[in-house]
């Protein structure tokens, strides 16, 4: 994916007002993401400015460069193109426009329906850097806050020549000058209250890209990092601007569908015994060893008994007090629950599926999970996750001997819309033919395995571990 597609920016949430704070690359990342805006005739033009410096080389990477002394200057603005506003030069850099003129510029853009990238922030060139007193100055207003970071850091030594205010980066991370610079390093910077985290508005959605992972090395690197990440960024970017290659990792939440009657097998299949555990048991372990964030567990008639052997566990049980009308109703329940604005919102509480929150986190995509398949592996999950990551695709799917589909199935949040309008004893593959479905190759048939009788039962209690 480019970055725009990384981003999740297209026709329907191009606009808004991004600010680029960080190192190693965030005004390469800015140029980068507005051109690709451009190009795609998303926009007619864009607007870029700085509440900080920019060298006077950077200024060719815009069409149009208007130094606006007031904003007057702002009367015979070009009608195409992306343009960077920025105050007088001096001494080869140029100085920030003011307070009074950036303001103008927000209402304007946000009247016009136009973009606007704000570079807030100055690294020297340098791949990481912790934030002075002063910093990163990011206007109120923003709406999305990307911090970039180098991974060529890593393993160089901690001083300036690696680090923009290594003394900061010191004492923020307890790691000493000329210390080899470590991921645990860099995940403690970004989020320290006075690291990357700084001056962020509230309001604002927080995305940390990792650039320079130029090698598949730096990008496992990086992945593993966004795990930690994703506790304090709503969103991971790992890849290469130079490359224009990303990842995008966001939090993926789990539902667990445990809230059939079992009338037809006689005996409520979610507290079967499987290797000395209840069904519910291990399927709720096997989501949370995935890494799945939060993890639901939609209950029926036997929601008291479920919620009891799952007491000590992180997760959400939830009474489907509809369960009866079908399995559509567990579906709903679970993706309200995650959309759930009295809760989660202090905006509006139509869904148009730019922000998904759950605790106040935020969710890209939902992975559901039958009751009645303890057998599913982790590494199925995690490699759901790892595709999407990848693609951002609204549907994904093993795909088990080439031809037949299998459980479990990712759902991005762009498919939560069509997943709240399901009714009846349908699951989630009534939507198959309204999105694209990406099927992720399976080997192993125990996918399509499920508990429908009592031979099934038998059989499944056969199977290795």
């Amino acid at each position: 994916m480019n970055l725009l597609q990384a981003l999740r920016l297209d026709k329907k949430n191009k606009n808004g007002v991004i600010s680029f704070v960080g190192s190693g690359g965030k005004t390469t990342a800015m140029f980068q993401l507005a051109k690709q805006i451009y190009e795609l005739r998303i926009t007619s033009y864009v607007f870029l400015t700085c509440t900080t410096h920019l060298g006077t080389w950077q200024t060719k990477l815009a069409d149009h460069h208007i130094v606006v002394k007031n904003k007057n200057d702002l009367r015979n603005i070009p009608d195409k193109g992306i343009i960077l506003l920025t105050g007088e030069i001096e001494n080869e850099k140029t100085k920030p426009i003011d307070e009074e003129t950036l303001n103008w510029l927000h209402i304007y853009c946000k009247n016009k329906n136009i973009p606007l990238f704000i570079e807030a922030d100055g690294s020297r060139q340098k791949p990481i850097k912790a934030p002075a007193e002063h910093e990163p100055p990011i206007p109120e207003f923003t709406d999305i806050v990307i911090h970039v970071t180098g991974l060529s850091a890593l393993d160089k030594k901690l001083n300036d020549e690696h680090v923009h205010r290594a003394e900061i980066f010191s004492q923020l991370t307890n790691l000493e000058i000329n210390k080899s610079i470590t991921t645990e390093a860099i995940i403690k910077v970004l989020t320290h209250p006075q690291g990357g985290l700084k001056n962020i508005p509230q309001h604002a959605k927080k995305i940390a890209l990792l650039n320079q992972a130029d090698t598949p090395e730096l990008k496992s690197i990086g992945g593993s990092m966004a795990q930690n990440l994703l506790n304090h960024f709503d969103s991971v970017l790992v890849g290469s601007l130079q490359q224009d290659n990303f990842q995008t990792f966001e939090k993926t939440a789990g539902v667990i569908l445990a809230a059939g009657d079992s009338t037809r097998f006689g005996a409520p299949k979610q507290l079967l015994d499987w290797k000395g555990k209840p069904f519910i048991r291990h399927i709720a372990e096997t989501a949370l060893h995935a890494g799945l964030q939060p993890v639901l567990v939609i209950t029926g008639i036997h929601h008291v008994d479920i919620e009891s052997c799952l007491s000590d566990l992180p997760v959400t049980v939830i009474h489907n007090s509809n369960y009866k009308n079908g399995q559509s109703e567990s579906i709903k329940l679970g993706i309200q629950q995650l959309l759930a604005p009295s809760v989660l919102s202090d905006t509006s509480p139509k869904f148009d599926g730019s922000s998904v929150k759950f605790g106040g986190e935020r969710v890209g995509a939902c992975i559901f999970l039958l009751a009645d398949q303890p057998q599913i592996p982790v590494e199925v999950i995690r490699a759901l996750k790892e595709r999407h990551s990848q693609t951002l695709s609204p549907i994904i799917a093993p795909l088990v001997l080439e031809e037949r589909r299998a459980n479990p199935v990712l759902f991005d949040k762009v498919a939560f819309s069509d997943l709240l309008q399901l009714s009846g004893d349908v699951g989630g593959r009534a939507i198959f033919d309204k999105h694209k479905v990406d099927y992720l190759p399976w080997h192993d048939d125990i996918l399509i395995f499920d508990v429908d009788t009592k031979e099934d039962y038998e059989r499944l209690k056969g199977f290795e571990s």
